[in-house]
């Protein structure tokens, strides 16, 4: 039953890919055939598995794990006095009671509080009653959770033009937890939507593998192909064709280029996703994503 998305998708490409790589349509469909003949896609649990505990949370981590997601992706800002800390807002009202415990310092930039004012706030009971009182992490209690849980990690740097310099500490931080050794190194990506910040990171730690999160046009590819090796963009701008015009490109080290895509939540759209050749499916529900691509295969 494998066989079928791939040759699905290899006639798709025979006809479509003539469209962005008229001279590389051999090439893109060969590639993707043999790629998802072999695997189906990588599921990430998206802010931990966040359709089931407070996102950004260590408790969020471990609802992934408790599902056996390998995977998960977080955000990374810091805070008024340097420290890193896991969100993806760069405000905290949405996730935390910073309304009511600092009711004075509205916007409620993530960059006006220190971490000690952080670490005050409740970013659990929005969720629900059940996650009162967990904490905003730090990325070290992050990675240590994530380690604790033989995991993988897909970080996002959010928002890296409101932190200078957000790129080294991170990479500073990531060595000094261990996780650019080379064991590690494998279960590490780091991902942004400021391309500048990924072609840092690049240039800094050029073994550190990357990803761009958008959807640049296929003639700017090769471009991004340069700092990255990943194009991860959001679903609903993506098909069969744009994969494999993806997949047609070398990535930073050399490997066809990868698409981990976000964010799906139900069934039936992870299976379309997956049958347009993607490597990953960035999700809330990674059990919901993992167990209808299970289905399908």
């Amino acid at each position: 039953m494998q066989i079928r998305p791939a040759a699905a998708l290899t006639g798709a490409l025979i006809g479509m890919s003539a469209l962005f790589l008229p001279t590389a349509t051999a090439q893109a469909t060969g590639r993707t055939t043999h790629h998802h003949h072999h695997h189906h896609p990588v599921t990430v649990a998206h802010r931990g598995a966040s359709g089931y505990a407070p996102e950004n949370t260590l408790a969020a981590v471990d609802a992934a794990d408790d599902l056996g997601i390998d995977w998960v992706e977080n955000d990374i800002q810091r805070t008024r006095d340097g420290e890193l800390i896991v969100m993806h807002d760069t405000t905290l009202n949405r996730t935390t009671d910073v309304e009511q415990v600092f009711p004075d310092r509205a916007p409620w930039k993530i960059s006006d509080f220190t971490l000690d004012e952080i670490e005050k706030l409740d970013a659990g009971s929005w969720f629900g009653p059940d996650f009162q009182g967990e904490t905003v992490p730090t990325l070290e209690e992050y990675m240590d959770r994530v380690s604790d849980n033989h995991q993988k990690l897909l970080l996002e740097l959010k928002a890296p033009e409101l932190y200078p310099g957000i790129e080294r500490q991170t990479l500073r931080e990531l060595r000094r937890e261990g996780w650019l050794d080379h064991r590690h190194k494998r279960r590490l990506i780091v991902q942004s939507f400021n391309a500048e910040s990924v072609r840092t990171v690049h240039r800094l730690r050029p073994d550190v593998k990357t990803g761009f999160l958008g959807t640049p046009a296929v003639a700017d590819l090769p471009e991004y192909a340069e700092f990255s090796d990943q194009i991860n963009p959001s679903y609903p701008t993506i098909d069969a064709s744009y994969v494999a015009a993806v997949r047609s490109v070398d990535g930073a080290h050399g490997k066809p280029l990868e698409v981990y895509t976000w964010t799906v939540n139900d069934g039936p759209t992870a299976v379309s996703v997956a049958g347009m050749g993607v490597d990953g499916i960035i999700t809330n529900k990674p059990d919901v994503v993992r167990d209808a691509l299970d289905d399908a295969s």
